[in-house]
């Protein structure tokens, strides 16, 4: 069963999001259990510098793909990502809310790390995937996932990397009009 949130942006009701579990999309089990938090302070954003996915089933193969990836090559206990979204606006589980992530080394134990799915260097995310993630912080701080006042940066604020790509991080502030 798909988790739907109703979250309200700017005062008006959003549409909802779709959140793929973990189980939905086969997830491998962790090596172990996540730390966790109680909130989150920071929000990272990422990108998986891998090719777009459009359709459930290709996007699904990708997500699988990426936390094999992430286990079995960086060697990490899960997917280091908290969430991931695809272009049609679908939010994939990763280590979901309150589980210190494996996103941005030394920046994991207060952020939740959100990846948009594909390499943004060059082309900007569409209007779909923003949506949905401004929906999906709103739903975060609602249910007290993320603190109220929380910041958002990309993960190049925070590590030598040029994730999450010129073109997403140009478009960074219009996720925090939340």
């Amino acid at each position: 069963m798909h988790s739907k949130l109703n979250p309200y942006i700017d005062g008006e009701m959003a549409t909802t999001v779709e959140i793929v579990s973990r189980q939905q999309w086969g997830a491998a089990a962790p090596k172990q259990a996540p730390e966790k938090f109680s909130c989150a302070e920071r929000v990272i954003i990422h990108h998986t510098d891998t090719p777009s996915c459009s359709s459930r089933s290709e996007c699904v193969s990708r997500v699988a793909s990426i936390q094999d990836w992430h286990m079995t090559e960086r060697k990490w206990d899960d997917i280091g990502y908290n969430f991931l979204v695809a272009a049609d606006g679908t939010v994939f589980e990763g280590r979901g809310w309150g589980a210190v992530g494996a996103h941005a080394k030394g920046n994991n134990h207060d952020s939740l790390g959100i990846a948009f799915i594909g390499n943004f260097k060059s082309e900007a995310p569409n209007c779909e995937a923003l949506a949905s993630v401004k929906q999906l912080l709103q739903f975060g701080v609602s249910e007290g996932f993320i603190k109220p006042q929380f910041g958002l940066c990309g993960h190049r604020d925070v590590g030598t990397t040029e994730c999450p790509g010129e073109k997403l991080y140009g478009v960074l502030k219009e996720l925090k009009s939340t």
